[in-house]
């Protein structure tokens, strides 16, 4: 490999160290880049943190795992499908599959090793977060095609990596209140603002394959300024949680500007986006595990101390 390409892949990790035969399926999984466990995990912490605070912490264990292996299962997925057009895009034509580390029939039985360990993580739960997690599962399957079709596959991962927060209030309460939905609905807006930043890495390489994107969408309807619609889609979000944080809690002033913390962080995402930089766009894609956590500890903060 070309050590000047530019790749998604992190070499010289933890990963390099593991046995030849296991290395290509810990890359397939993205095991070295745990910032996509961390976002479809935060969700679902949020409403378990919510609904149940720290003392739910074996819920919180149970999910972390199978974020985990499910995102592990998604990233598979969308391998197998993408895997003549992952062969086009520099960033990507290094993973396993294109690569020819891993053939399509190994991936097939990797995914269903997956799909396995990941079901016996959800029977753990009850009945209501079972059939959520099932129904998550045509999402993930479908979730790959969106760029053929749609100028916002983004927005159908929204729909898809939140299903944490519908799952997580549900093992808690065992049914989904309003908070729930309004909790999936912020998140959505979330994914939606991360994962645009995330595709502006490809603009220029998925023009020329034709591949969709909100990113390039945007780009051409804003003109190469696409900060305005990303604060609108962080500003929903924020507007939506905060619905959540605030109904029916007597919030004093400190609450109020831990509050404010997390929306800075947003702020300075976008603010400080270079939308020239495949680098400075991953680097603020990655920097939502930060304000994913950092909601958490104000969560906490309000509910719970």
């Amino acid at each position: 490999m070309d050590p000047k390409k530019y790749t998604d892949i992190i070499r010289g990790g933890w990963i390099d160290q593991m046995p030849d035969a296991i290395r290509p399926y810990l890359y397939l999984m993205r095991l070295d880049r745990p910032i996509g466990t961390w976002l479809l995990l935060l969700p679902g912490w949020w409403a378990i943190l919510l609904a149940g605070g720290l003392g739910a912490w074996p819920t919180l264990t149970l999910f972390a795992i199978g974020a985990i292996v499910m995102r592990g299962a998604g990233c598979v997925v969308n391998d197998l499908w993408d895997r003549d057009l992952d062969s086009k895009v520099e960033r990507t034509s290094t993973r396993p599959i294109p690569n020819g580390d891993v053939t399509p029939k190994q991936a097939m039985i990797f995914l269903g090793g997956l799909l396995f360990l990941g079901f016996i993580i959800l029977l753990q739960f009850n009945l209501t977060t079972i059939i959520l997690g099932v129904v998550s599962l045509a999402f993930i399957v479908a979730y790959p095609l969106m760029k053929r079709i749609t100028w916002w596959p983004q927005a159908f991962l929204g729909l898809t990596f939140n299903f944490g927060a519908l799952m997580g209030w549900a093992a808690i309460t065992g049914g989904l209140g309003w908070q729930a939905w309004v909790l999936y609905i912020a998140s959505f807006f979330w994914t939606l603002g991360y994962d645009t930043i995330y595709a502006l890495q490809d603009r220029r390489d998925d023009a020329l394959i034709g591949i969709k994107s909100s990113a390039r969408w945007l780009s051409e309807k804003w003109d190469g300024n696409i900060k305005m619609p990303l604060y609108a889609f962080y500003a929903v979000h924020y507007l939506y949680f905060a619905v959540v944080l605030l109904w029916g809690s007597n919030i004093s002033f400190f609450g109020v500007v831990f509050l404010t913390l997390p929306l800075l962080h947003l702020i300075w995402q976008v603010k400080t986006l270079d939308t020239d930089s495949p680098q400075n766009a991953l680097k603020r894609f990655q920097s939502n595990r930060d304000y994913g956590l950092l909601m958490c500890v104000v969560i906490t903060l309000l509910y719970h101390m």
